[in-house]
């Protein structure tokens, strides 16, 4: 689904306002910015915060998303990484919007118990390794990736589609296949608790009353803009599965995150 400007003058349902202070502290720790160089993706992701001031629920996605992008808060202050790898405000002046639906309900570690319980991960943690082979632009050297890429593989199956579609999932699968010159690890730990610790900070969860269950109450989105011309210019005018913007919205706070990625192959302070 996608949302037109048919007037770039139309009255917004949403009006945005950066918060300034507030960052992701789990992008910040010292052994994750280790880890981000080692895997290319340093100085190439970033998460900011915005908040919004009317009540959003699921159905005004499209008009959330295209409202955000046409703030003028926003295109001066949302950073996008440049074809000369410098961070500049997105400037453009989004005409149509893709803002579509990413699971995100996970609340447990055990959703990444199969990797153990299906010989891709041995049981002290290090990852099984397979005979080189690439797939697309990525090389692959171990059965993790494998079971991450490669949809005739054995291991593919372990996690279904709708699994594969979890935000947890696409989190920790960014990470494995990280930037163009990643350094792979041998071990299962450093990718299991980066994606542990961004995911926490990112989303939401309150208890259910009734079953004393934790839920996710934060709605995700990826999203993709065009200008007036047509030109994709969100978050890049190439499409890649390491480049990536989410929109990730916590509807009782009434804040916004974006957690952006665009993959390339210099890492930077």
């Amino acid at each position: 689904m996608s949302a037109d400007a048919k007037d770039d003058k139309r009255d917004a349902m949403f009006t945005f306002q950066q918060l300034e202070g507030k960052t992701c502290k789990a992008l910040q720790v010292q052994n994750v910015q280790d880890l981000l160089m080692k895997w290319s993706m340093k100085g190439r992701i970033s998460a900011q915060y915005y908040s919004f001031d009317a009540l959003f629920q699921s159905y005004h996605k499209d008009a959330f998303a295209l409202d955000f992008l046409q703030s003028q808060n926003v295109k001066a202050t949302l950073q996008v990484l440049s074809d000369s790898n410098t961070w500049c405000p997105v400037g453009h002046q989004a005409h149509k919007v893709e803002a579509n639906p990413v699971q995100c309900s996970v609340t447990s570690m055990k959703f990444f118990d199969r990797l153990y319980d299906e010989g891709i991960v041995r049981e002290s943690g290090s990852i099984v390794k397979c005979l080189d082979e690439y797939h697309e632009e990525f090389q692959i050297s171990d059965e993790l990736r494998k079971m991450l890429l490669v949809e005739d593989s054995d291991n593919y199956d372990i996690f279904s589609d709708s699994e594969r579609q979890e935000f947890f999932f696409l989190l920790f699968q960014h990470l494995c296949l990280g930037g163009q010159v990643c350094q792979f690890e041998d071990d299962i730990k450093p990718y299991l608790d980066t994606a542990k610790s961004l995911y926490k900070e990112l989303i939401s969860v309150q208890k259910d009353s009734s079953t004393q269950q934790l839920r996710v109450t934060s709605l995700v989105y990826q999203l993709k803009a065009q200008d007036q011309t047509g030109y994709q210019y969100y978050p890049c005018d190439k499409d890649h599965p390491q480049t990536f913007a989410y929109l990730i919205i916590d509807p009782l706070k009434r804040h916004v995150a974006v957690f952006y990625h665009k993959f390339g192959g210099g890492v930077f302070s």
